[in-house]
Order: structure tokens, then sequence, then C-alpha cells
């Protein structure tokens, strides 16, 4: 088949849906590193369906940032198919019902691999989370402007002007005081952030910083000191910003985990580190202060630090994934 030449409603092989999934779940960003998403890969279909058993249930009782981080391996998966010159049209019907999918993969189309597909490829394969201070360099104009457009239709992403920023300071400050005043917050927290390395899940302590960073606006307290070495950098030259959009439902979530990870692998190819702040996301409060950034009806997702990586030796190490097989099932034609 040429490669070029776009064909409709075609069965993409089993082997060729199962690689997308592996490549999405093994690369993609979630809350905590809970890899909270399941694939199911059927004749012609690939599924994806929220994993309840990985739901922060205290930190994140909505959903709202598992939604966030299906909707990224969503993303991702469209990614790891294109590169192998593959598109699909998707259903979303988010639901935390188990057994219900939150979208499908069908009628796909073979289509040419463009210029974009290797590069965006290499991005979702080197994407990390660094949670390092970034350097004094700031963004340029139009590295900003290049993320922020890659963002687009229901979810935007809005860049938070000094002031905000100071209202965004108080109120991840706030967000930490309150979780960290909860014990159940506090005991999920340590659950996901004292794993070993060969766990396959959580955050181990090569990837969380050996001391809190002197930043405007503090980043997630942990409770307890990793081993990642930190300089003496500090957050004045990041850019914030906040993901955002015109309804609060799990649809809404959903489509923001996958504005997430296109800005993320924008980001990750311009050399631009990306850091979630979740925290004040999820404490009520702090969410509403957040409202008050954006336009009347619109809501907050998540807020981002940018910024270029902190110069040291190396990067952080990549954080532990699960197996395949406790990720991806495939169903043969016989039981489908």
């Amino acid at each position: 088949m040429n490669p070029t030449t776009s064909h409709r409603d075609l069965t993409a092989p089993a082997e060729v849906l199962a690689a997308a999934a592996t490549a999405a779940a093994h690369c993609a960003p979630s809350i905590l590193n809970t890899q909270p998403w399941r694939w199911r890969v059927r004749p012609g279909r690939l599924e994806l369906f929220a994993e309840p058993r990985r739901h922060l249930g205290v930190t994140d009782p909505d959903g709202r940032l598992l939604m966030l981080s299906c909707g990224a391996v969503l993303h991702h998966a469209g990614v790891a198919l294109a590169v192998q010159g593959w598109r699909a049209r998707v259903v979303r019907t988010p639901s935390m019902s188990a057994g219900v999918p939150l979208a499908v993969c069908h009628g796909f189309e073979r289509i040419a691999i463009t210029p974009t597909a290797r590069p965006q490829d290499q991005a979702m394969r080197t994407r990390h989370t660094d949670r390092r201070p970034v350097s004094d360099q700031p963004l340029a104009a139009p590295v900003i402007r290049a993320i922020t457009a890659t963002a687009r239709g229901a979810v935007g992403l809005q860049i938070l002007s000094a002031e905000q920023v100071l209202d965004l300071a108080a109120a991840a400050s706030r967000a930490g005081t309150v979780q960290a005043r909860d014990p159940l917050a506090r005991k999920e927290l340590d659950y996901w952030t004292s794993r070993p390395m060969t766990d396959g899940i959580g955050l181990p302590p090569q990837v969380l910083p050996e001391r809190p960073a002197q930043t405007t606006v503090p980043g997630r307290g942990f409770g307890h000191a990793g081993t990642l070495p930190i300089g003496a950098g500090h957050d004045r030259a990041a850019t914030y910003a906040l993901l955002y959009g015109d309804g609060d439902e799990p649809a809404q979530w959903l489509q923001a985990g996958e504005a997430l990870s296109a800005l993320w692998l924008t980001a990750t190819a311009l050399e631009v580190a990306v850091l979630p702040l979740s925290d004040v996301i999820t404490v009520p409060g702090t969410r509403e202060a957040l409202r008050r950034m954006l336009k009347p009806f619109d809501h907050p997702y998540l807020a981002l630090r940018l910024g270029i990586a902190e110069p040291a030796p190396g990067a952080p190490p990549r954080t532990p994934r699960l197996p395949t097989a406790h990720i991806v099932e495939v169903v043969s034609p016989d039981d489908a």
C-alpha cells in the first residue's frame, strides 16, 4: 500500500494499535505518576479506560486530575499512531463508571507520515517532568506564542501577568497548607512518593528535589526530601500559565489533558521545561481563586510553570512505568 495515499475505514493491525497504546502509556504524564489508565485493543478498535485502582481518591475526589492524565495518554496515542502512518476517529464518552471506555479510537485511515510526526514522537519519548528551579534565561516571546498556540479550540492557555503570578503564589501556598493539614491526604501522598524504582508507579526519591527550592510560587510539598540535586536557581525568569476552558465536567477535563499533552510536546521540542502545579486545582478554595484570573465563565484545569531547565549536569531520571501487561490488553478476534 502506498503510504502517501489516504484510505478510510481500514482495520488497523492489532500490532499497530498495541504499539501505539504501549508507547502512549509508557510516556504520558500523570498525576504523581499514578498511570490511571488501561488500554484494550480489539479488532479495529482501541479503547481507553480509567483505572480506579490508581485514582487518588482523597487528593482528587472528583477525578479532575485522573481525567487530565487520561486525556494526555489519549493524545499521546494519536502521536504514536501518526508516526506509524495511521489516523483514527475518536469518540469520547468520559465516564468514571467501571467498564465504560473514556474514548474509543476507530475508523482508521492510512495517512502519509508528515514532517512533524517524527519530531512529535521524539518529543513524546523524551518528555519528562523537571522539578528543579528553572534558569535565569527567560523564554523568548516567539517560544511562548508557539506553546500558547498549541492549546486552541475549547481549551486555552492564559499566560499570567506579574501580579497574577503573585496571586498564584498565594493560592499555591494556601493549597499546600490545606493538604498538609489533612492526614488522609498526607498518607496518600506519602504512599505515591515513597516508591522503589522497581515498583513501576509513583514518584521515587530520584525525581524529587533534595530540598525545597527558593521560588516565588511554591511547588508541591512532598513532606520528605528526595535525592534530586538542585542548584541555587529561582523562578524569577519562569513563565506561569493557566490551562482553562468554559466547562467544568469530565468531558472538558479529558479535553484539557489532550491539550496539555499537545503543548507539552511542543514545549519539549523547543527545549522548554514544563512543571504542572496541581495542588492549587484540587483544593476548591484555591481553584476558585484561580478562576478569578479568567473570564467570567471559564474554569481553570491546571497551573503550569514554563522555563528553560536549570543548567546542571544531566537530567532527572525518567519515572518508572508499569509493565505493558498491566496497562494494555489485546483481545483476540475469537474473544471480541
